[in-house]
Parts: C-alpha cells; sequence; structure tokens
C-alpha cells in the first residue's frame, strides 16, 4: 500500500500489508456474510410478519450501530472530520435506508434488491461531478453497467408478472433510494479520498448520529412511530429479529466501507450488485417463489455485466485521488514550469477538486 494512504483493518485483521486480491476478499465475505443475513431477516419481517415500518426499523438500528460501534473502542475525539462534513451524508444515508425498507410493503424483496442493482450506473455518472473524485470510466465499464439495467428490466416485468406485490408506488420509493445511492458511494469516496486519515468507524459513527434525528420526521409525519410501537409491542421477539439483523448488517457495513476506500464506489456498487444476485436466488430457494424463464434472462444479462466489468484496462485512467492536494501544488510549484506542464490537470481543477463537500 502506498505510505500516503491510511493504514486500515477490518475488525482487527490488517488491510495495509496484504495483497489488493486478499484487500478485496476479506472485505467482500464481510459484505457478503452481513448482507445476505439482512436479506433473510429483512424478507421473513416484511414479506411474513407484514411489518412494513422502515423508518422505525431504521431508526432501532442506528441505535444497535452506536452500540456496536462503542464496543469497538471508537469515540468522537477521533474524528479526523468537522461534523458538517456528515450532514449531508447523512441526510443522503437515512433517506435511501428508510425509502429502500418502505418499498418492501410494495414490492416484494427480490424485486426491490434487483431494481437496486441499477444504481452501478449513475454511481458511475455521478462520479464525475463530485469535488474531489471527477471519475472517469472506460467504455466498457459503461457497457457493463448498461447490461445490468437491462437485465433489471427483465427481471422486474417477469416478477410484476408472477407477484401481486408489486405497485408504481413501490417503484417511486425504491427510484428515489437509487437516486440517494448515486450520491452516497461517490461522498463517502470523496471524504476518504480528500482526508485519508478517515475510518470506517468514524464515517459509520458520524453518519448514525447525524442520520437518526432525519428520521424522526418521516416518522411522526405518517404516524409510523406509533403505529410500530404498538405492533412490535404485542410482538416482541421482532426486537430479537431486528437486533441480529443490525448485527449481521454492522459487519456488512464497515467491510463495504472499506471496499469503497480502498477500491472506489462503481467496484463497490459492482460488488453490491453481485451480492444482490446470490440474495435474489437464495430468497426464491427458501421461500419457494416461481423462478420464470424472463427471470433467468435478466440475471443471465447480470452475469454479462459483472463479467464485462471485471476486464482490466491496460490504459492509463484518468482517476486519481487526491490525498493532499495542497502538498502537490507546492511541490509542482518548487520543480519549475517544466515540471508544472507534465500535471495532469489544470490548477483551476484542482482549486475545484479542494471545494467542500458541504
Amino acid at each position: 500500500m502506498k505510505n500516503e494512504e491510511q493504514a486500515r483493518s477490518l475488525f482487527g485483521i490488517s488491510l495495509s500489508d496484504r495483497p489488493k486480491w486478499q484487500q478485496f476478499l476479506i472485505c467482500s465475505s464481510g459484505f457478503f456474510f452481513g448482507y445476505l443475513v439482512n436479506g433473510i431477516c429483512e424478507e421473513y419481517v416484511y414479506n411474513r410478519l407484514h411489518f412494513s415500518y422502515g423508518w422505525y426499523f431504521t431508526f432501532v438500528q442506528g441505535f444497535v450501530y452506536l452500540f456496536l460501534i462503542y464496543l469497538q473502542g471508537f469515540t468522537s475525539k477521533q474524528m479526523v472530520n468537522p461534523w458538517k462534513t456528515y450532514v449531508k451524508l447523512s441526510a443522503v444515508l437515512m433517506g435511501s435506508h428508510g425509502l429502500t425498507k418502505g418499498s418492501l410493503a410494495f414490492l416484494n424483496y427480490p424485486a426491490q434488491i434487483m431494481f437496486k442493482s441499477t444504481k452501478v450506473l449513475p454511481v458511475m455518472i455521478m462520479g464525475a461531478f463530485i469535488p474531489g473524485l471527477r471519475r472517469k470510466y472506460p467504455v466498457h465499464e459503461y457497457i457493463s453497467a448498461i447490461l445490468l439495467v437491462v437485465g433489471l428490466i427483465l427481471f422486474t416485468l417477469a416478477d410484476a408478472q408472477t407477484s401481486p406485490n408489486f405497485s408504481v408506488i413501490g417503484v417511486i420509493m425504491i427510484s428515489g433510494a437509487l437516486i440517494m445511492d448515486s450520491f452516497l458511494g461517490n461522498l463517502q469516496e470523496a471524504i476518504f479520498t480528500m482526508n485519508p486519515e478517515t475510518t470506517q468507524m468514524e464515517m459509520l459513527f458520524c453518519s448514525t448520529v447525524v442520520g437518526l434525528p432525519f428520521l424522526i420526521p418521516p416518522m411522526l409525519f405518517t404516524g409510523e412511530l406509533f403505529k410500530a410501537w404498538t405492533s412490535c409491542s404485542q410482538h416482541p421477539y421482532v426486537y430479537g429479529v431486528l437486533v441480529f439483523e443490525a448485527m449481521a448488517t454492522f459487519i456488512g457495513q464497515v467491510s463495504v466501507l472499506s471496499l469503497i476506500a480502498i477500491f472506489g464506489a462503481a467496484t463497490t456498487a459492482m460488488i453490491t450488485t453481485a451480492r444482490k444476485a446470490v440474495t435474489l436466488l437464495l430468497s426464491y430457494l427458501i421461500f419457494t417463489k416461481p423462478l420464470t424463464e424472463q427471470h433467468g434472462s435478466g440475471l443471465l444479462l447480470i452475469a454479462m455485466g459483472i463479467t464485462l466489468k471485471m476486464i482490466p484496462d491496460n490504459k492509463p485512467t484518468n482517476t486519481k485521488r487526491v490525498l493532499n492536494p495542497s502538498a502537490r501544488v507546492n511541490s509542482a510549484k518548487s520543480n519549475g514550469d517544466e515540471e508544472l506542464g507534465t500535471l495532469p490537470d489544470s490548477v483551476e481543477e484542482e482549486d475545484d477538486e479542494r471545494k467542500p463537500l458541504v
């Protein structure tokens, strides 16, 4: 790992002194485990128990996150970024979580997770406009993203024909979550990029602390807070499921933040797509739902898109991490006019990359 990069670890497992493939394997394994358990729990709570309190469940799990972060030994004194950095990030994060969970009341879980897999394309597009990133991708990566989108369309149409739990309201809610996700991953990567000392625990802690108050207005406005409290009081075992789900999701969250910090938002989005495809198949196997030929065609296109994404790009990438912009500018000035001519970006672009995220 480069000297200027933050030494990172995942639940006591050092990532800094390992090759990239081991970093990828460790982080992906934690991510897959956490969110596969999360998917099974959500399917059970929403479609088997018919509890559709997305905002309330996210609120409860936020406190579980804070307790687990406390057990990890993180405190606010270890923060390296100001609180305001996380305001926009937390609003997007909590909105995405709430809309995603709420959409389960209108979409069955396989349709919901496959629909959200299309976030790869907006994440790639949005990366070009985030200060500190300005990411550009090779053509074959955009093609792979389009294959994913087409595969999702095929799957969604097939699911609408075989499942009664599908409506326009659900599509609108999950589309809103999709737009928020396109900002979320890139904003997280930008924070890691512009301040490499940022840790995964800080990111999750601050996002949760700042984000929890954002959940209160929609819970009060919709009356969900009182309905959920009454329903869960009558079925207290639901809290046990929520705590177990939150513990698994905590592992997945920290793992995905590690992936974003090391590999970037777009690559992480592709990994989440693969996870959702696996979760879909498990959902059909466990809950015995019908799988048609059109479902299979959609999954095939998704697999093609993921395979195409794995093709290495031999051309030099336009992507760069701005680890210390001021140091780079000062170094360039000291090397004279000839060295200035070799810089890949203009000074104006560098100034633009140093703009605050909020």
